[in-house]
């Protein structure tokens, strides 16, 4: 018998909720580079238990709108705006249970890091290169979305060393 969920394929996107919807499409789309799909209007459940019961919120919960993004290499994103009676308005951080970060390949960080500059991006840090180990070769940095989610930056063009002693790898020719 195998493991996992039955005819599983890989990931189809990664929910966000964000505190305003229009500011968020305009940073993913225009600081990022990501492409907006769709939007969906706003939805609730006024007296039943909807909410609560698909989506493990306050059963008042209501879904301001709904936006959809292409971010490249089959990356999707949908963002939601929500107003709920017991919302936490502060992003978790990545110490925290159920904390996050999303990374972005870029092929040059220090351009990368310049175009962030530009738009007045919270930066954590400098780019750190990894010396030795399965990462050896990856270069990274944090930075936060405006409303404090944790993003990456992260390029690695000569590929992670544990590509090449993996069967569950990236895709990358010199291993082929």
């Amino acid at each position: 018998m195998s493991s996992g969920l039955p005819g599983f394929r890989g990931s189809d996107h990664i929910g966000i909720t964000v505190p305003n919807l229009d500011e968020a499409i305009a940073f993913f789309c225009d600081v990022i580079g990501c492409e907006l799909i769709y939007r969906a209007g706003a939805f609730g459940d006024d007296e039943g238990t909807f909410m609560r019961d698909q989506l493990n919120v306050h059963p008042r919960a209501r879904i301001r709108g709904v936006a959809f993004l292409r971010c490249w290499n089959n990356s999707n994103f949908e963002l939601f705006e929500y107003d709920s009676p017991d919302q936490n308005n502060v992003a978790p951080r990545n110490s925290d249970i159920g904390g996050h970060h999303i990374a972005f390949y870029v092929e040059d960080i220090e351009r990368a890091v310049e175009h962030l500059h530009h738009h007045n991006i919270r930066i954590l840090g400098n780019p750190v290169v990894e010396p030795v180990g399965p990462d050896h070769g990856v270069t990274w940095l944090y930075f936060l979305a405006p409303w404090g989610l944790q993003l990456e930056l992260i390029t690695y063009p000569t590929g992670k060393d544990y590509e090449a002693e993996t069967q569950a790898r990236l895709w990358d020719p010199r291993f082929t």
